[in-house]
């Protein structure tokens, strides 16, 4: 079979390499025997509504908002994940799919609407730093990732973390950070997120796939063994 992965705007959203996310699913399929298909999607080019995977990642404010603006008046995004498409939003991609946003002007903006979360931004410091979770999922090891934002995200009642915080900031309430609200699955982590955590990328796989074949990449699960002994140690 061939899945395709759709990546939105990297050239505004890909301030923290979050590009890379979809390197690393490729690989990982590919290692597997699934053949993909990376579909670019650059400002003002109309966003397919067929793809598996659709990624976004972290930017400046400026290119938030016009990122937002874009993917609003397209509305491809939309549509394509309530036909059941797949979707991992990083850092500034995880706060314009929720209802309500800050824009640069000191206000509130609507999101995409696609999960159920507010950003604020408060007088708190910015959030930058080295960032450990424990996943909300059983079976899934520890996450890590690097985060520099400086919303704060509430997440709605029906929406789960992606996990909790052990090191760092993450959402900003409750000891939480990131969603996992069906096939959307969003968090603050940089690094990229997938290359940190292989296990994660599976997950996004998995849910095009269904149960993916075993796979051992060993350059891969040291760098995130050492990343979380690291990490923990602290």
């Amino acid at each position: 079979m061939t899945i395709s992965i759709v990546r939105l705007y990297h050239d505004l959203m890909g301030t923290y390499g979050d590009q890379g996310n979809a390197e690393v699913l490729i690989h990982r399929a590919k290692a597997r025997g699934i053949d993909c298909e990376l579909i670019e999607v650059t400002p003002h080019m109309p966003v397919p509504t067929s793809g598996d995977i659709y990624l976004i990642g972290g930017g400046e404010d400026g290119p938030q908002t016009a990122s937002l603006r874009m993917l609003q008046k397209d509305g491809g995004l939309n549509v394509a994940i309530e036909r059941g498409a797949t979707l991992f939003a990083v850092c500034a991609g995880f706060q314009i799919i929720g209802r309500e946003l800050p824009n640069p002007e000191g206000g509130s903006i609507e999101g995409l609407g696609l999960l159920d979360a507010i950003t604020i931004v408060d007088d708190s410091q910015r959030s930058v730093g080295e960032l450990v979770i424990e996943p909300s999922v059983a079976g899934l090891p520890v996450f890590t990732g690097f985060e520099n934002h400086q919303g704060l995200t509430e997440l709605g009642p029906e929406v789960r973390p992606l996990g909790r915080v052990i090191s760092g900031v993450g959402n900003g309430f409750d000891g939480i950070e990131g969603a996992w609200q069906g096939n959307i699955i969003a968090t603050y982590m940089h690094g990229p997120a997938l290359a940190r955590n292989p296990e994660l990328a599976d997950v996004l796989l998995a849910n095009v796939v269904g149960d993916l074949a075993p796979f051992e990449d060993e350059f891969a699960n040291e760098l995130a063994r050492e990343r979380r002994a690291t990490l923990t140690q602290r």
